[in-house]
């Protein structure tokens, strides 16, 4: 029985710090201790690094909106990596070349790192901003990362993803992530973030490594590689990319699963990340990224160690019926979407999948070598990077 109660106390207390005493602790540290960041006015030479595949649907108005954005034409430029497009995204991409939109192909898949390492080489920019090809940019977003950068005491300057559809599905999806915002705010005031939004985010070309081919979250590993040299990662408010939320759980499902997996790739090629003192970020990312990849373990533990204790007092048993409870209540949300209109039902809902799906991409990192060959909202074997450590 022993043993039984300290597998429950230990895993019921890494669920407990994952989810409410991490983010608790990055948020009352922005509160009372927090380390605030300057700007100041400063106008670089700009280019954006685009890569995209099959995005013929939403190249046009990207385009259009770029070269449009409140910033001066003759310090903006876009370069734009089409990767493997059936689309037309080819061809449309040279009928739009011209002094400010530089297009290069790749008739074959290569992957998404492997285009943007070839926007980079051909980048002109003082500072590059990252962006996809579906999001929007709020006016004023790319100078509000630049003097963010100005100051030097930021490497990274993030922007900030909001998610506009909020109905159905989309409100499990906008729930996770207006609490995944919450605590990369906070991170970001206490000192640096884990990590930022490939829909926007910018770092001084002087400053930028080259991601390797084969990675998943060049968002993920920029940041780390950056923060590794002594480089502080923050958030910028005022820069805003404007996204969907998808109202599919298939398609949920799809990016979830494809960004854990890419958590996985990169723990494995770089598992310095997950020990103490290795990296200046370390506890961060064991708090807010490895904790959650292991957490459907804690949760079975728990349910497993709380089943065995059943009769063995009254708490015990109070304890197991309400994960049972809580279980069932997730899955009938999950196979009635119109329960989800109910809050509690809605947050059950989505934390019973964000699990699922980490596993899930578990899986799809053991059996999937060519994960890193996206797919964009709108739509050859290869192995994966000898090693994505710097």
């Amino acid at each position: 029985m022993t043993l039984w109660v300290w597998v429950l106390c230990a895993s019921l207390a890494a669920l407990l710090w994952t989810y409410v005493g991490y983010p608790a602790t990055m948020i009352l540290g922005a509160r009372l201790r927090p380390r605030l960041t300057k700007s100041r006015e400063w106008a670089p030479k700009v280019t954006v690094c685009i890569a995209v595949h099959n995005g013929m649907a939403h190249l046009d108005a990207k385009l259009d909106g770029l070269l449009a954005h409140d910033y001066p034409p003759e310090l903006l430029d876009v370069v734009v990596v089409s990767d493997g497009s059936t689309d037309g995204t080819a061809s449309r991409l040279a009928e739009r070349a011209s002094a400010r939109v530089h297009g290069f192909v790749e008739a074959q898949r290569r992957g998404k790192t492997a285009c943007l390492a070839k926007a980079i080489s051909a980048a002109q920019g003082e500072v590059l901003v990252f962006n996809d090809v579906r999001q929007r940019l709020a006016p004023g977003s790319i100078r509000a990362l630049c003097n963010a950068l100005a100051t030097r005491e930021l490497a990274v300057a993030g922007g900030v993803l909001a998610l506009e559809a909020k109905s159905g599905y989309a409100q499990s999806v906008d729930a996770y992530w207006r609490y995944e915002s919450a605590i990369r705010s906070a991170e970001a005031r206490t000192g640096s973030v884990v990590g930022v939004s490939g829909a926007l985010y910018a770092v001084r070309r002087e400053d930028m490594p080259v991601p390797p081919p084969g990675l998943i979250l060049d968002d993920l590993w920029v940041p780390l590689r950056i923060a590794a040299n002594g480089g502080r990662i923050g958030l910028v408010p005022e820069a805003v990319a404007f996204d969907q939320a998808s109202t599919q759980r298939r398609a949920e499902a799809s990016r979830k699963r494809r960004t854990l997996a890419g958590n996985w790739q990169l723990l494995a090629a770089w598992p310095g990340l997950a020990v103490p003192g290795f990296h200046p970020l370390a506890w961060r990312f064991v708090s807010h990224k490895f904790l959650r990849l292991i957490a459907p373990m804690f949760l079975l533990a728990a349910l497993v160690s709380n089943a065995f204790l059943v009769g063995h007092g009254l708490l015990f048993t109070i304890l197991f019926g309400a994960q049972c409870a809580a279980y069932a209540v997730a899955v009938f949300g999950m196979k009635f979407p119109l329960l989800r209109r109910f809050l509690m039902i809605r947050l059950a809902s989505a934390f019973l999948e964000m699990n699922t799906y980490a596993l899930l991409g578990f899986y799809d990192f053991l059996r999937q070598r060519e994960a890193h060959l996206w797919v964009t909202a709108t739509a050859p074997n290869s192995s994966p990077p000898e090693s994505l450590r710097p």
